[in-house]
C-alpha cells in the first residue's frame, strides 16, 4: 500500500499556512506586485508566472526575513533578479511569414490603435535599454518610486540611479521610433 504524498490534497481537505502573516501580506498586495511584475514583462501571463516565483522564492525566506515592514522591496528585488534570470537564459524562436493577418481598422479604433502604437513603441524603445537601466525606469517611472526608494530595491547608491535614469531617458529621447511620434 502506498502513503498519498499530500495528505492533505488526498483527503480534500486544506491545510492551514504555516505562515498565516505571509498569506495576509500577498492578499493586501497583490494587485501592487502584479503591476510591478506587469511592468517587468510585455506579457501579462509572464507577469502572473513572474510574480508567482518571486513570492514562492519569498515564502522560502519568510522565517529569515527579519523586517517584515520591507517586505515589498524584498519581492520586488525578487522580481527583478528572477525576471534578469529568465532574460538570461530566454531562448528566442522567431517563425518568418509572408504577411500577418491583420483586421481592418474601424473609426472608433483609430484613436486606440494609435494609443496602442506608442505604447508599444515605448515598450520596444524600453527593452533596448540595458537590463539594469531598464530596471530602473521601470522602478522610477512605472512604479513610481523615488530614488531613493529605487536604489533600495536595487541595492545600488542613489547617484547610480540618478544618473543611469539620466542616461536612460537620453536613449529614449534618441530612440527613432519615439522621435517619429513626438
Amino acid at each position: 500500500m502506498t502513503t498519498p504524498v499530500c495528505i492533505s490534497a488526498s483527503h480534500g481537505q486544506r491545510r492551514p499556512s504555516p505562515y498565516p502573516s505571509f498569506a495576509s501580506y500577498v492578499r493586501a498586495r497583490q494587485p501592487v506586485l502584479l503591476r510591478t511584475a506587469r511592468s517587468l514583462t510585455a506579457n501579462p501571463n509572464d507577469a502572473e508566472d513572474l510574480l508567482q516565483t518571486a513570492l514562492a522564492k519569498t515564502y522560502v525566506a519568510w522565517e529569515r526575513i527579519e523586517d517584515h515592514r520591507a517586505i515589498d522591496g524584498y519581492v520586488r528585488r525578487a522580481l527583478v533578479n528572477t525576471r534578469t534570470s529568465q532574460w538570461r537564459k530566454r531562448k528566442v524562436d522567431e517563425y518568418v511569414c509572408d504577411e500577418l493577418p491583420e483586421p481592418e481598422p474601424t473609426a472608433d479604433e483609430e484613436d486606440q490603435a494609435e494609443r496602442q502604437a506608442l505604447h508599444d513603441a515605448m515598450w520596444r524603445a524600453i527593452m533596448k535599454l540595458p537590463d539594469r537601466q531598464r530596471a530602473m525606469v521601470v522602478l522610477r517611472y512605472y512604479e513610481d518610486l523615488s530614488e531613493v526608494q529605487t536604489a533600495e530595491v536595487l541595492g545600488v547608491s542613489v547617484g547610480t540611479v540618478k544618473s543611469a535614469v539620466s542616461r536612460a531617458l537620453g536613449k529614449l529621447r534618441e530612440d527613432p521610433e519615439l522621435v517619429l511620434v513626438r
